[in-house]
Protein backbone atom coordinates (compact mmCIF):
# COMPACT_ATOMS: atom_id res chain seq x y z
CA UNK A 1 0.00 0.00 0.00
CA UNK A 2 1.59 3.36 -1.00
CA UNK A 3 2.68 5.80 1.71
CA UNK A 4 0.17 8.60 2.43
CA UNK A 5 2.78 11.24 1.57
CA UNK A 6 3.34 9.61 -1.81
CA UNK A 7 -0.42 9.65 -2.39
CA UNK A 8 -0.55 13.33 -1.44
CA UNK A 9 2.32 14.13 -3.82
CA UNK A 10 0.62 12.27 -6.66
CA UNK A 11 -2.60 14.16 -5.96
CA UNK A 12 -0.82 17.51 -6.13
CA UNK A 13 0.93 16.55 -9.34
CA UNK A 14 -2.37 15.49 -10.90
CA UNK A 15 -3.86 18.88 -10.07
CA UNK A 16 -1.06 20.86 -11.69
CA UNK A 17 -2.02 22.72 -14.83
CA UNK A 18 0.40 23.41 -17.64
CA UNK A 19 -1.88 26.08 -19.10
CA UNK A 20 -3.91 28.69 -17.23
CA UNK A 21 -6.33 31.33 -18.47
CA UNK A 22 -4.67 34.76 -18.28
CA UNK A 23 -6.28 38.20 -18.26
CA UNK A 24 -5.07 41.77 -17.80
CA UNK A 25 -5.64 44.46 -15.18
CA UNK A 26 -8.26 46.83 -16.59
CA UNK A 27 -8.59 49.26 -13.67
CA UNK A 28 -7.82 49.61 -9.97
CA UNK A 29 -10.74 50.84 -7.89
CA UNK A 30 -9.61 51.52 -4.32
CA UNK A 31 -8.87 48.16 -2.68
CA UNK A 32 -10.28 46.09 -5.57
CA UNK A 33 -8.95 45.33 -9.05
CA UNK A 34 -10.98 44.92 -12.25
CA UNK A 35 -9.59 42.34 -14.70
CA UNK A 36 -10.58 41.87 -18.34
CA UNK A 37 -10.36 38.67 -20.36
CA UNK A 38 -11.38 36.24 -17.61
CA UNK A 39 -15.15 36.66 -17.41
CA UNK A 40 -15.72 33.31 -19.18
CA UNK A 41 -13.09 31.45 -17.14
CA UNK A 42 -13.35 32.74 -13.57
CA UNK A 43 -16.10 31.94 -11.08
CA UNK A 44 -17.19 33.67 -7.88
CA UNK A 45 -14.82 32.63 -5.10
CA UNK A 46 -12.00 31.50 -7.43
CA UNK A 47 -8.44 32.47 -6.57
CA UNK A 48 -6.54 34.72 -8.94
CA UNK A 49 -2.81 35.43 -9.12
CA UNK A 50 -1.41 38.69 -10.45
CA UNK A 51 2.08 38.66 -11.97
CA UNK A 52 4.42 41.62 -12.29
CA UNK A 53 8.25 41.61 -12.33
CA UNK A 54 9.29 41.47 -8.70
CA UNK A 55 5.69 41.17 -7.43
CA UNK A 56 3.15 38.39 -7.09
CA UNK A 57 -0.25 39.12 -5.59
CA UNK A 58 -3.16 36.74 -5.02
CA UNK A 59 -6.82 37.50 -4.47
CA UNK A 60 -10.37 36.25 -4.80
CA UNK A 61 -13.15 36.87 -7.32
CA UNK A 62 -15.97 38.95 -5.83
CA UNK A 63 -18.02 40.06 -8.84
CA UNK A 64 -18.31 39.39 -12.58
CA UNK A 65 -20.06 41.86 -14.88
CA UNK A 66 -19.80 43.46 -18.34
CA UNK A 67 -16.89 41.23 -19.35
CA UNK A 68 -14.86 42.20 -16.26
CA UNK A 69 -13.89 40.31 -13.13
CA UNK A 70 -13.62 42.11 -9.78
CA UNK A 71 -10.76 40.84 -7.60
CA UNK A 72 -10.14 41.60 -3.93
CA UNK A 73 -6.41 41.03 -3.27
CA UNK A 74 -5.00 39.50 -0.11
CA UNK A 75 -2.67 42.49 0.24
CA UNK A 76 -2.74 46.16 -0.72
CA UNK A 77 -2.55 46.83 -4.49
CA UNK A 78 0.50 49.09 -4.18
CA UNK A 79 2.93 48.75 -7.09
CA UNK A 80 0.36 47.43 -9.56
CA UNK A 81 -0.23 48.91 -13.00
CA UNK A 82 -2.69 48.56 -15.85
CA UNK A 83 -2.24 45.52 -18.14
CA UNK A 84 -0.47 43.43 -15.49
CA UNK A 85 -1.13 39.73 -16.08
CA UNK A 86 -3.70 37.87 -13.95
CA UNK A 87 -4.17 34.06 -13.98
CA UNK A 88 -7.04 31.91 -12.69
CA UNK A 89 -6.00 29.39 -10.03
CA UNK A 90 -9.44 27.86 -9.48
CA UNK A 91 -11.52 27.33 -6.35
CA UNK A 92 -9.48 27.29 -3.11
CA UNK A 93 -9.33 23.96 -1.27
CA UNK A 94 -7.62 22.51 1.78
CA UNK A 95 -5.99 19.10 2.25
CA UNK A 96 -5.84 18.33 6.00
CA UNK A 97 -3.67 15.49 7.22
CA UNK A 98 -3.26 13.57 10.46
CA UNK A 99 0.30 14.91 10.69
CA UNK A 100 -1.13 18.40 11.32
CA UNK A 101 -1.83 17.52 14.96
CA UNK A 102 0.43 19.64 17.16
CA UNK A 103 0.99 22.20 14.41
CA UNK A 104 0.07 25.83 13.75
CA UNK A 105 -1.10 26.53 10.19
CA UNK A 106 -2.70 29.38 8.27
CA UNK A 107 -6.13 29.12 6.59
CA UNK A 108 -4.51 27.81 3.39
CA UNK A 109 -2.70 24.93 5.09
CA UNK A 110 0.72 26.58 5.14
CA UNK A 111 2.84 26.10 8.29
CA UNK A 112 3.30 29.06 10.64
CA UNK A 113 5.79 27.36 12.95
CA UNK A 114 8.68 27.22 10.47
CA UNK A 115 8.59 23.44 9.98
CA UNK A 116 7.69 21.43 6.86
CA UNK A 117 4.06 20.42 6.51
CA UNK A 118 2.65 17.71 4.26
CA UNK A 119 -0.84 18.06 2.77
CA UNK A 120 -3.25 15.14 2.94
CA UNK A 121 -4.30 12.98 -0.02
CA UNK A 122 -7.80 14.49 -0.27
CA UNK A 123 -8.58 18.12 -1.01
CA UNK A 124 -11.70 19.53 0.64
CA UNK A 125 -13.73 22.67 -0.10
CA UNK A 126 -13.78 25.42 2.52
CA UNK A 127 -17.57 25.63 2.39
CA UNK A 128 -18.72 22.05 2.76
CA UNK A 129 -22.37 21.20 3.37
CA UNK A 130 -23.44 20.10 6.87
CA UNK A 131 -24.43 16.44 7.35
CA UNK A 132 -28.01 15.73 6.20
CA UNK A 133 -30.39 16.81 8.95
CA UNK A 134 -32.53 13.65 8.77
CA UNK A 135 -29.48 11.37 9.12
CA UNK A 136 -27.69 13.04 12.03
CA UNK A 137 -27.50 11.35 15.39
CA UNK A 138 -28.77 13.01 18.55
CA UNK A 139 -26.57 14.58 21.20
CA UNK A 140 -24.29 12.15 23.01
CA UNK A 141 -23.15 11.64 26.58
CA UNK A 142 -21.94 14.25 29.05
CA UNK A 143 -18.28 15.19 28.73
CA UNK A 144 -15.84 15.80 31.55
CA UNK A 145 -14.39 19.32 31.22
CA UNK A 146 -12.19 19.67 34.29
CA UNK A 147 -14.26 22.67 35.45
CA UNK A 148 -16.93 22.37 38.14
CA UNK A 149 -19.27 24.94 36.56
CA UNK A 150 -19.38 23.04 33.25
CA UNK A 151 -19.54 19.61 34.84
CA UNK A 152 -22.68 20.60 36.78
CA UNK A 153 -24.65 23.74 35.90
CA UNK A 154 -23.57 24.06 32.25
CA UNK A 155 -22.94 20.51 31.03
CA UNK A 156 -21.30 20.01 27.65
CA UNK A 157 -22.35 16.84 25.84
CA UNK A 158 -20.88 15.18 22.77
CA UNK A 159 -22.01 16.98 19.62
CA UNK A 160 -23.30 20.06 21.46
CA UNK A 161 -22.60 23.62 20.26
CA UNK A 162 -22.23 26.36 22.87
CA UNK A 163 -21.28 30.03 22.77
CA UNK A 164 -18.96 32.01 25.06
CA UNK A 165 -20.18 35.60 25.24
CA UNK A 166 -17.72 38.04 26.76
CA UNK A 167 -16.14 41.45 26.52
CA UNK A 168 -12.41 41.92 26.18
CA UNK A 169 -10.20 41.17 29.16
CA UNK A 170 -12.56 38.99 31.20
CA UNK A 171 -10.70 35.68 30.82
CA UNK A 172 -12.24 34.33 27.62
CA UNK A 173 -8.91 33.16 26.16
CA UNK A 174 -7.93 31.52 29.42
CA UNK A 175 -11.23 29.63 29.52
CA UNK A 176 -10.86 28.55 25.88
CA UNK A 177 -7.40 27.23 26.70
CA UNK A 178 -8.76 25.21 29.62
CA UNK A 179 -11.50 23.71 27.46
CA UNK A 180 -9.02 22.91 24.68
CA UNK A 181 -6.77 21.03 27.11
CA UNK A 182 -9.29 19.34 29.36
CA UNK A 183 -12.55 18.53 27.54
CA UNK A 184 -12.80 14.80 26.88
CA UNK A 185 -12.29 14.58 23.08
CA UNK A 186 -9.95 12.81 20.67
CA UNK A 187 -8.80 15.88 18.73
CA UNK A 188 -9.11 19.64 19.27
CA UNK A 189 -9.12 22.14 16.40
CA UNK A 190 -8.74 25.80 17.36
CA UNK A 191 -9.38 28.79 15.06
CA UNK A 192 -7.69 32.04 16.14
CA UNK A 193 -9.26 34.83 14.09
CA UNK A 194 -7.78 38.31 14.09
CA UNK A 195 -5.53 37.81 17.11
CA UNK A 196 -2.39 39.89 17.63
CA UNK A 197 0.67 38.12 16.29
CA UNK A 198 2.43 37.76 19.62
CA UNK A 199 -0.72 36.35 21.22
CA UNK A 200 -0.78 33.33 18.90
CA UNK A 201 2.63 32.14 20.06
CA UNK A 202 1.82 33.04 23.66
CA UNK A 203 -1.43 31.08 23.50
CA UNK A 204 0.29 28.02 21.99
CA UNK A 205 3.22 27.99 24.41
CA UNK A 206 1.70 29.27 27.65
CA UNK A 207 -2.04 28.61 27.59
CA UNK A 208 -2.07 25.28 25.72
CA UNK A 209 1.44 24.08 26.47
CA UNK A 210 2.93 20.81 25.19
CA UNK A 211 0.12 18.71 26.66
CA UNK A 212 -2.61 20.76 24.98
CA UNK A 213 -0.82 20.93 21.63
CA UNK A 214 -0.29 17.16 21.64
CA UNK A 215 -3.87 16.73 20.40
CA UNK A 216 -4.56 20.15 18.85
CA UNK A 217 -4.43 21.72 15.39
CA UNK A 218 -4.28 25.53 15.53
CA UNK A 219 -5.45 27.51 12.49
CA UNK A 220 -4.52 31.19 12.81
CA UNK A 221 -5.07 34.38 10.82
CA UNK A 222 -3.64 37.36 12.69
CA UNK A 223 -5.10 40.86 12.69
CA UNK A 224 -2.72 42.09 9.98
CA UNK A 225 -3.97 39.55 7.43
CA UNK A 226 -6.51 40.40 4.75
CA UNK A 227 -10.25 40.16 5.51
CA UNK A 228 -10.43 37.26 3.04
CA UNK A 229 -7.91 35.30 5.08
CA UNK A 230 -9.51 36.18 8.43
CA UNK A 231 -12.92 35.18 7.10
CA UNK A 232 -11.51 31.88 5.85
CA UNK A 233 -9.84 31.00 9.17
CA UNK A 234 -12.85 29.44 11.00
CA UNK A 235 -13.94 27.82 7.72
CA UNK A 236 -10.52 26.20 7.35
CA UNK A 237 -10.56 25.03 10.97
CA UNK A 238 -13.99 23.48 10.43
CA UNK A 239 -12.66 21.73 7.32
CA UNK A 240 -9.83 20.26 9.42
CA UNK A 241 -12.35 19.17 12.06
CA UNK A 242 -14.45 17.45 9.39
CA UNK A 243 -11.37 15.56 8.20
CA UNK A 244 -10.98 13.94 11.63
CA UNK A 245 -14.75 13.56 12.15
CA UNK A 246 -15.04 11.53 8.95
CA UNK A 247 -12.45 9.12 10.39
CA UNK A 248 -14.76 8.47 13.35
CA UNK A 249 -13.04 10.77 15.86
CA UNK A 250 -14.75 13.00 18.39
CA UNK A 251 -13.48 16.51 17.59
CA UNK A 252 -13.62 19.57 19.83
CA UNK A 253 -13.88 22.67 17.60
CA UNK A 254 -13.20 26.10 19.11
CA UNK A 255 -13.44 29.45 17.30
CA UNK A 256 -12.12 32.70 18.77
CA UNK A 257 -13.93 34.73 17.76
CA UNK A 258 -17.06 34.71 15.59
CA UNK A 259 -17.24 38.49 16.02
CA UNK A 260 -13.97 38.95 14.12
CA UNK A 261 -15.18 36.45 11.53
CA UNK A 262 -18.30 38.59 11.04
CA UNK A 263 -16.23 41.78 10.84
CA UNK A 264 -14.00 40.24 8.17
CA UNK A 265 -17.06 39.13 6.22
CA UNK A 266 -18.43 42.68 6.47
CA UNK A 267 -15.28 44.08 4.84
CA UNK A 268 -15.50 41.56 2.01
CA UNK A 269 -19.26 42.05 1.55
CA UNK A 270 -18.94 45.84 1.37
CA UNK A 271 -16.16 45.49 -1.23
CA UNK A 272 -18.48 43.29 -3.29
CA UNK A 273 -21.22 45.91 -3.23
CA UNK A 274 -23.47 44.56 -0.46
CA UNK A 275 -25.02 47.27 1.69
CA UNK A 276 -25.02 47.08 5.52
CA UNK A 277 -28.40 46.48 7.09
CA UNK A 278 -28.01 44.84 10.55
CA UNK A 279 -26.45 47.66 12.61
CA UNK A 280 -23.52 47.91 10.23
CA UNK A 281 -23.45 44.25 9.17
CA UNK A 282 -24.60 43.05 5.73
CA UNK A 283 -27.68 40.78 5.57
CA UNK A 284 -25.53 37.82 4.46
CA UNK A 285 -23.69 37.72 7.80
CA UNK A 286 -26.53 35.74 9.39
CA UNK A 287 -26.28 32.99 6.78
CA UNK A 288 -22.48 32.86 7.08
CA UNK A 289 -22.63 32.39 10.85
CA UNK A 290 -25.48 29.88 10.82
CA UNK A 291 -23.89 27.80 8.05
CA UNK A 292 -20.60 27.62 9.94
CA UNK A 293 -22.31 26.62 13.20
CA UNK A 294 -24.46 24.00 11.47
CA UNK A 295 -21.38 22.17 10.18
CA UNK A 296 -20.55 21.30 13.79
CA UNK A 297 -22.66 18.91 15.84
CA UNK A 298 -23.41 15.19 15.71
CA UNK A 299 -22.34 13.29 12.62
CA UNK A 300 -24.12 10.60 10.67
CA UNK A 301 -23.75 6.84 11.14
CA UNK A 302 -20.17 5.72 10.59
CA UNK A 303 -18.57 9.08 11.41
CA UNK A 304 -17.63 10.95 14.57
CA UNK A 305 -19.00 14.15 16.07
CA UNK A 306 -17.88 17.78 16.29
CA UNK A 307 -18.51 19.48 19.62
CA UNK A 308 -18.36 23.23 19.02
CA UNK A 309 -17.39 26.18 21.23
CA UNK A 310 -17.89 29.58 19.56
CA UNK A 311 -16.75 32.75 21.31
CA UNK A 312 -18.35 36.17 20.76
CA UNK A 313 -16.88 39.55 21.74
CA UNK A 314 -19.81 41.39 23.29
CA UNK A 315 -19.16 45.12 23.47
CA UNK A 316 -20.69 46.75 26.53
CA UNK A 317 -22.40 43.48 27.55
CA UNK A 318 -24.92 44.00 24.74
CA UNK A 319 -26.29 40.48 24.29
CA UNK A 320 -28.70 41.75 21.62
CA UNK A 321 -26.07 42.99 19.16
CA UNK A 322 -26.38 41.21 15.77
CA UNK A 323 -23.59 38.61 16.01
CA UNK A 324 -24.52 37.55 19.56
CA UNK A 325 -28.22 37.45 18.72
CA UNK A 326 -27.66 35.32 15.60
CA UNK A 327 -25.40 32.82 17.35
CA UNK A 328 -27.55 32.51 20.45
CA UNK A 329 -30.46 31.44 18.26
CA UNK A 330 -28.62 28.54 16.57
CA UNK A 331 -26.53 27.13 19.42
CA UNK A 332 -27.36 24.59 22.12
CA UNK A 333 -26.46 26.87 24.99
CA UNK A 334 -24.62 30.06 25.89
CA UNK A 335 -22.19 31.02 28.64
CA UNK A 336 -21.93 34.68 29.65
CA UNK A 337 -18.69 35.98 31.17
CA UNK A 338 -19.23 39.12 33.25
CA UNK A 339 -16.67 41.91 33.74
CA UNK A 340 -17.92 42.70 37.26
CA UNK A 341 -17.24 39.10 38.34
CA UNK A 342 -13.80 39.16 36.72
CA UNK A 343 -12.92 42.43 38.46
CA UNK A 344 -13.49 40.86 41.87
CA UNK A 345 -11.08 38.06 40.96
CA UNK A 346 -13.26 35.04 40.26
CA UNK A 347 -12.29 33.05 37.15
CA UNK A 348 -13.92 31.80 35.05
CA UNK A 349 -16.13 34.87 35.43
CA UNK A 350 -19.34 33.01 34.53
CA UNK A 351 -22.62 34.80 35.19
CA UNK A 352 -24.58 31.65 35.92
CA UNK A 353 -28.00 33.28 36.05
CA UNK A 354 -27.57 34.55 32.46
CA UNK A 355 -26.07 31.29 31.16
CA UNK A 356 -27.83 28.12 30.08
CA UNK A 357 -27.04 24.71 28.60
CA UNK A 358 -29.82 23.26 26.47
CA UNK A 359 -28.52 19.75 27.12
CA UNK A 360 -30.34 19.92 30.45
CA UNK A 361 -32.32 18.24 31.92
CA UNK A 362 -31.39 15.19 29.81
CA UNK A 363 -27.64 15.42 30.56
CA UNK A 364 -28.18 14.97 34.31
CA UNK A 365 -29.95 12.46 36.54
CA UNK A 366 -33.13 13.28 38.41
CA UNK A 367 -31.22 13.85 41.66
CA UNK A 368 -28.64 16.04 39.90
CA UNK A 369 -31.37 18.16 38.32
CA UNK A 370 -32.91 18.73 41.75
CA UNK A 371 -29.56 19.95 43.04
CA UNK A 372 -29.11 22.30 40.09
CA UNK A 373 -32.59 23.77 40.44
CA UNK A 374 -32.09 24.32 44.15
CA UNK A 375 -28.68 25.96 43.67
CA UNK A 376 -29.93 28.23 40.89
CA UNK A 377 -32.85 29.26 43.06
CA UNK A 378 -30.52 30.21 45.91
CA UNK A 379 -28.26 32.22 43.60
CA UNK A 380 -31.28 34.00 42.14
CA UNK A 381 -32.63 34.79 45.61
CA UNK A 382 -29.27 36.21 46.67
CA UNK A 383 -28.98 38.30 43.50
CA UNK A 384 -32.41 39.85 44.13
CA UNK A 385 -31.68 40.62 47.78
CA UNK A 386 -27.94 41.42 47.62
CA UNK A 387 -28.33 45.19 47.67
CA UNK A 388 -30.64 45.01 50.68
CA UNK A 389 -28.33 42.60 52.55
CA UNK A 390 -25.17 44.62 51.90
CA UNK A 391 -26.89 47.86 52.89
CA UNK A 392 -27.83 46.34 56.25
CA UNK A 393 -31.55 46.58 55.58
CA UNK A 394 -32.12 42.88 56.13
CA UNK A 395 -31.86 41.05 59.46
CA UNK A 396 -31.30 37.32 59.69
CA UNK A 397 -34.46 35.37 60.46
CA UNK A 398 -36.88 37.58 58.55
CA UNK A 399 -37.01 35.26 55.52
CA UNK A 400 -35.89 31.62 55.53
CA UNK A 401 -35.04 31.54 51.80
CA UNK A 402 -32.87 34.66 52.01
CA UNK A 403 -31.13 33.19 55.05
CA UNK A 404 -30.30 30.02 53.08
CA UNK A 405 -29.15 32.06 50.10
CA UNK A 406 -26.84 34.22 52.23
CA UNK A 407 -25.34 31.11 53.87
CA UNK A 408 -24.85 29.31 50.55
CA UNK A 409 -23.63 32.17 48.37
CA UNK A 410 -19.92 32.29 49.35
CA UNK A 411 -19.46 28.57 48.77
CA UNK A 412 -21.56 28.49 45.60
CA UNK A 413 -19.62 31.44 44.16
CA UNK A 414 -16.35 29.72 45.01
CA UNK A 415 -17.64 26.45 43.53
CA UNK A 416 -18.09 28.10 40.10
CA UNK A 417 -14.33 28.76 40.02
CA UNK A 418 -13.25 25.29 41.15
CA UNK A 419 -11.56 22.62 39.08
CA UNK A 420 -13.18 19.21 38.73
CA UNK A 421 -10.31 16.81 38.06
CA UNK A 422 -12.35 13.77 39.17
CA UNK A 423 -15.27 14.41 36.81
CA UNK A 424 -18.95 15.37 37.07
CA UNK A 425 -19.91 12.85 39.77
CA UNK A 426 -17.39 14.27 42.24
CA UNK A 427 -18.45 17.82 41.33
CA UNK A 428 -22.09 17.02 42.07
CA UNK A 429 -21.14 15.52 45.45
CA UNK A 430 -19.35 18.74 46.28
CA UNK A 431 -22.41 20.77 45.21
CA UNK A 432 -24.71 18.59 47.31
CA UNK A 433 -22.50 19.14 50.34
CA UNK A 434 -22.71 22.92 49.89
CA UNK A 435 -26.50 22.81 49.66
CA UNK A 436 -26.79 20.57 52.72
CA UNK A 437 -24.77 23.05 54.75
CA UNK A 438 -27.18 25.77 53.68
CA UNK A 439 -30.17 23.56 54.52
CA UNK A 440 -31.51 23.68 50.96
CA UNK A 441 -31.49 20.07 49.71
CA UNK A 442 -35.04 18.90 49.08
CA UNK A 443 -35.87 15.15 49.15
CA UNK A 444 -37.78 13.54 46.29
CA UNK A 445 -41.53 13.75 46.74
CA UNK A 446 -42.85 10.20 47.45
CA UNK A 447 -46.31 11.19 46.22
CA UNK A 448 -45.00 11.92 42.73
CA UNK A 449 -42.24 9.38 42.02
CA UNK A 450 -42.58 9.82 38.23
CA UNK A 451 -41.84 13.55 38.32
CA UNK A 452 -38.62 15.44 38.88
CA UNK A 453 -38.82 17.06 42.29
CA UNK A 454 -38.19 20.77 42.24
CA UNK A 455 -36.03 23.07 44.28
CA UNK A 456 -37.55 25.73 46.53
CA UNK A 457 -39.94 27.92 44.63
CA UNK A 458 -39.41 26.02 41.37
CA UNK A 459 -42.12 24.03 39.55
CA UNK A 460 -41.67 20.32 39.03
CA UNK A 461 -41.01 19.16 35.48
CA UNK A 462 -42.40 16.16 33.72
CA UNK A 463 -39.92 13.61 32.33
CA UNK A 464 -39.52 13.72 28.55
CA UNK A 465 -41.07 11.10 26.32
Amino acid sequence: MPDERVVALRTRMAQMQAVRAVGRVDSIDGATIWVRGLSREARIGDQLRLYRPGLTLEGEVLRIRDGLVNMLPYDTPEGLALNDRVAVLGAPTLAPDDSWIGRVVDPYGRPLDGLPLSPGPRRRPFRASPPPAAERRGLGSRLATGLAAFDTFLPLVRGQRIGLFAGSGVGKSRLLGRLTRDVAADIAVLALVGERGREVQEFVRTVLGPNGMARTVVVAATSDRSPLERRRCPLAAMTVAEHFRDQGAHVLYLADSITRFAEAHREVAVASGELPALRGHPPSVAHQIMRLAERAGPGIEGTGDITGVFSVLVAGSDMDEPVADILRGVLDGHVVLDRTIAERGRFPAIDLLRSVSRSLPDAATEQENRLLLSARHLLGTYARSETMVRAGLYREGEDAEIDMAVRAWPELDSFLAEDAPQGPEAAFKRLELILRRAGSVQPRSPANPGRRAAGPGMPATRPRG
